[in-house]
């Protein structure tokens, strides 16, 4: 699954370097297409482009999926070997989307300016955060990716680093929520707790994700 994800960004990246179909326009991410009430300017209602904007990078910055792809190689598959296909893949999921979520309401909350975001760092995020609870529930040694978690984190915030920190952060709380419910639902017995507890993380971050929607603003 790893290499299905790097294969779909990838494909999605050249069809954005195409002349004419302005692709990344169409599946880039910004909060005015969740905010309802920006309906009425013409400003299309999108919550989709949650997720579409984590299959899309910057088309002028070959380094941007450069860079996201490599490190999605390197944690995709020691995860993937740990916690199979299928849960890896709604880690991944889960993940993006609260990189999503997070340009929404730090955006909101701290009154920034609303940016467009691509990008699958968020989703990385995730997985570098879920791996981190991993390491430390097994009695590892953490710190080398603590340190390396810490340090792009404060990078998004630097100054002219034109990346998105809201991203970063949302994913990284997405990937330890997810990590700490897999760690701790481990056993057989407690599969379907673990169902439902993931269940109960995707209602929420759809709650969060649909909660401005036209039909709740006036």
């Amino acid at each position: 699954m790893t290499y299905v994800l790097i294969a779909i960004n990838v494909f999605v990246y050249l069809l954005q370097l195409i002349p004419g179909i302005n692709l990344t326009a169409v599946l880039l991410y910004s909060p005015y297409y969740s905010l309802g009430e920006f309906a009425a300017a013409g400003v299309p209602y999108e919550p989709w482009r949650m997720i579409t904007a984590t299959f899309a990078h910057s088309p002028t910055s070959f380094l941007h999926i450069l860079f996201n792809m490599f490190t999605l190689w390197i944690f995709g598959q020691v995860l993937e070997s740990m916690l199979g296909r299928a849960r890896f893949i709604t880690l991944y999921l889960i993940a993006g989307l609260a990189g999503s979520l997070g340009v929404l309401y730090f955006d909101l909350g701290l009154g920034l300016e609303f940016t467009s975001v691509v990008g699958a760092s968020g989703a990385i995020f995730g997985l570098m955060g879920a791996y981190l609870v991993i390491l430390r529930h097994l009695g590892s040694n953490s710190a080398g990716l603590l340190v390396l978690v810490a340090i792009n984190v404060v990078i998004g915030f630097l100054p002219g680093s034109n990346l998105s920190w809201q991203a970063h952060v949302g994913g990284l709380i997405g990937g330890v929520i997810v990590g700490l419910i897999f760690t701790r639902t481990r056993t057989r017995e407690k599969l379907r707790l673990q169902r439902y507890l993931i269940g109960g993380v995707v209602l929420i971050e759809l709650v969060a994700a649909l909660a401005h929607a036209p039909l709740f603003v006036g």
